[in-house]
């Protein structure tokens, strides 16, 4: 699901989540915390972005880092910002629809596959699952964060928890209004899609914000440490 946000306006986003709350300080140190020890681990990208993770992986140690984005402007950013990497091959980046899967990426190639932030802006999760199940080595790992079905559920106009809803709203991460859309889903069909398609869920967070937002923001952490925002998942591929 394509959006001027990550397109028109990627410059300016790449800048706002360096340090913005829901980013910097809430679905980071939450997700990178349920990641295991990177170090020599070829690892996939979904959903990469400018690259902050791709980064964050590198520094741990991480092998190679494949990204694959939606969108041509973020992977430009992040090769950019990486280019001596990619030019020495420990990064590989492109563009592509991932509702379509990973045609791109060999069977029993990956560690570790993350995506962070992404797969609510996908349909049918069922495609993408499945071929990170194929890409995966056995014992490896799916780390991923997603809107909270709890919190996306305000925005249902069926009313119907259970029915997957297309939802549009306008967000103000750049310092100005950009329309979004996303799709809304319960948590049956996310963890329905990852044991159907072979794996196995072995973690379940949902975030705690870091307690420095306590000074920068008082009202926007009392907020979000009573209310989930984000759902984050780790599975494995058990064989």
């Amino acid at each position: 699901m394509k959006s001027k946000m990550y397109s028109t306006f990627a410059k300016q986003y790449d800048r706002a989540v360096q340090d913005n709350v829901y980013n910097a300080y809430l679905e980071r140190p939450t997700l990178q915390s349920m990641l295991p020890e990177v170090d020599g681990l070829s690892v996939l990208d979904l959903g990469c972005g400018s690259g902050i993770y791709a980064d964050y992986l590198l520094q741990q140690g991480a092998e190679k880092v494949t990204c694959v984005d939606a969108s041509q402007d973020m992977v430009g950013l992040l090769t950019e910002k990486l280019a001596e990497q990619v030019d020495r091959g420990q990064v590989v980046s492109y563009a592509q629809d991932l509702s379509t899967g990973l045609p791109n990426e060999g069977d029993d190639s990956m560690d570790l596959v993350i995506s962070p932030l992404m797969l609510h802006y996908i349909e049918d999760l069922n495609p993408l699952f499945s071929d990170v199940y194929r890409v995966l080595h056995t014992g490896g790992s799916f780390v991923f964060s997603t809107h909270h079905p709890f919190a996306d559920f305000e925005c249902t106009k069926s009313g119907n928890y259970f029915e997957r809803e297309l939802v549009q709203e306008e967000w103000n991460t750049v310092g100005e209004p950009v329309e979004v859309t996303f799709y809304r889903r319960s948590l049956t069909e996310i963890t329905n899609a990852l044991t159907e398609n072979g794996l196995a869920i072995t973690q379940l967070s949902e975030g705690k914000v870091s307690e420095e937002v306590k000074m920068m923001d008082p009202e926007r952490y009392d907020y979000l440490s009573k209310n989930p925002n984000f759902l984050f998942v780790k599975c494995m591929k058990i064989g």
